[in-house]
């Protein structure tokens, strides 16, 4: 359950977005056009801005943001860029087949690799380095699960992963809880903050402009094109692209049956001393998280703090997306015991920044994309931790579509079909409720229920 304890707002709790204080943006006042209107000045509403622009240059481009530049989940999450588009590559050949698993795990390097070209080419610095990605085993029924993960990977043409024993993970990160690992190479971490700036400043460089602090409360249709409506003035565009992820049925009710809108929760250390970072290694920096259903990821910052989130993310019926949602007192509280089981050395380590986010998962763990008000309004959601990569594919794939342009990508079944709908109220807030619980024994070493058995032979999920 949130706290009702005074908290700070998410501008001063979250590490990223408190050291990199936002410049006073334009608001949206009286009236304006654009050929384009995109809504939500994150990842996905950023990349979708930029590949408008660099498919059509001169195109009427205009983004429109409640808040600031990256203020929902592209500014609070825990930087760690990943290669993969579906959560796994074995969910991917469940849900997709082989042949487009395979389609799809090359997709997704070489995304990334154009993605880090880009960066690189525009001079966008965001602290990103590729130290690659662990995937640590705290059981051995976990590191057998991590052996069938390498064996889907190199069934679908992925052969750089490797897997680590026991004592080599110990040795790359000093905890006594690791069984072992799984390393994939291609994947590092950043800044999202000063990804979704460097991303803006790009954006405008192409002539896109931005108005932030202009929630959007009204979308509806304007002769043959749109009208968004904000406190300050409304905007005339032709078509209308949401990159609106966990919040997108606030604008379009009927895509809440597509997907659960879940707070994550994340704290952020003081600065290591030189003997704390001696104690646990951790010299190459990479992305963690580890095996289990409800699982820890973690990172170093470039100044040396430890990030420590959670994915047993709360849900909170219905489907709210506020600020009432941003803290949690019993996440943070769970975060710091789960930290000192891995580090008890450290036990004494002070974690000044804590704060959660909204994400959204599909039952297939992947994302989704979808049209209203006759296809004028379209949108694409469903990163479940991987959207600081698949955000610039699927801004790619939302520019194709609003221009109307063809494009393979637009062949995929990703693209094409839709997960299977979760449950309405109140039996969405139940089916939530005891899956989760169903996880939790089994991330304690208990065989899955009846339950998760029916729902994995459905091929749908309800952990994040």
């Amino acid at each position: 359950m949130a706290t009702t304890l005074p908290a700070p707002p998410i501008e001063r709790a979250c590490f990223w977005l408190a050291r990199q204080p936002a410049e006073a943006g334009e608001a949206l006042a009286g009236e304006q056009q654009a050929d384009i209107v995109i809504v939500g000045a994150g990842l996905t509403g950023l990349w979708s801005a930029i590949h408008l622009l660099t498919l059509e240059p001169g195109l009427k481009v205009a983004v429109v943001e409640a808040e600031r530049i990256g203020y929902g989940a592209s500014g609070r999450n825990a930087g760690i860029l990943s290669d993969t588009i579906d959560h796994s590559h074995a969910l991917a050949i469940d849900h997709f087949g082989v042949d487009e698993a395979r389609r799809l795990a090359a997709l997704g390097r070489s995304n990334l690799t154009e993605l880090i070209g880009f960066l690189q080419a525009r001079g966008i610095d965001c602290d990103l380095k590729r130290s690659g990605i662990l995937t640590t085993a705290l059981s051995p029924e976990q590191r057998i699960g991590l052996e069938a993960s390498l064996k889907s990977a190199r069934e679908l043409g992925v052969d750089d992963w490797r897997l680590l024993s026991a004592e080599e993970t110990r040795a790359e990160i000093h905890s006594d809880l690791y069984q072992g690992a799984l390393f994939n190479p291609a994947g590092g971490v950043l800044d999202p903050v000063r990804l979704t700036n460097g991303l803006a400043r790009e954006a405008r460089r192409l002539g896109a402009r931005i108005f932030e602090q202009s929630a959007v409360f009204s979308l509806e249709r304007a002769g043959s094109g749109m009208r968004l409506r904000t406190a300050g003035g409304t905007l005339r565009a032709k078509r209308c692209v949401l990159g609106m992820s966990a919040y997108t049925h606030l604008l379009v009710p009927r895509a809440k049956h597509r997907f659960l809108p879940l707070f994550d929760y994340v704290l952020v250390s003081e600065k290591l001393t030189a003997a704390q970072r001696e104690t646990i290694g951790w010299h190459k920096r990479q992305g963690v998280s580890d095996a289990r259903s409800f699982f820890n990821y973690y990172r170093l910052t470039d100044d040396d703090r430890i990030l420590w989130g959670t994915s047993e993310a709360a849900y909170y019926p219905p489907n709210r997306v506020d600020r009432g949602c941003d803290h949690s007192a019993q996440h943070y509280a769970q975060l710091k015991i789960s930290f000192i089981e891995h580090f008890p050395a450290l036990r004494e380590l002070e974690f000044p920044w804590a704060w959660g986010g909204a994400i959204c998962a599909t039952t297939r763990f992947s994302p989704f994309f979808g049209r209203a008000l006759g296809g004028r309004v379209l949108y694409g959601l469903g990163f479940t931790g991987h959207g600081l990569g698949t955000t610039h594919l699927t801004g790619k794939i939302l520019a194709h579509l609003a221009l109307r342009r063809d494009s393979e990508l637009l062949n995929l079944k990703l693209v094409r079909e839709l997960p299977f709908p979760y449950p309405p109220e109140p039996i969405r807030r139940w089916a939530v409720g005891q899956v989760s619980r169903a996880l939790r024994r089994v991330d304690r070493g208990e065989p899955p229920n009846l339950l998760l058995r029916c729902l994995d032979a459905l091929g749908i999920g309800l952990s994040s």
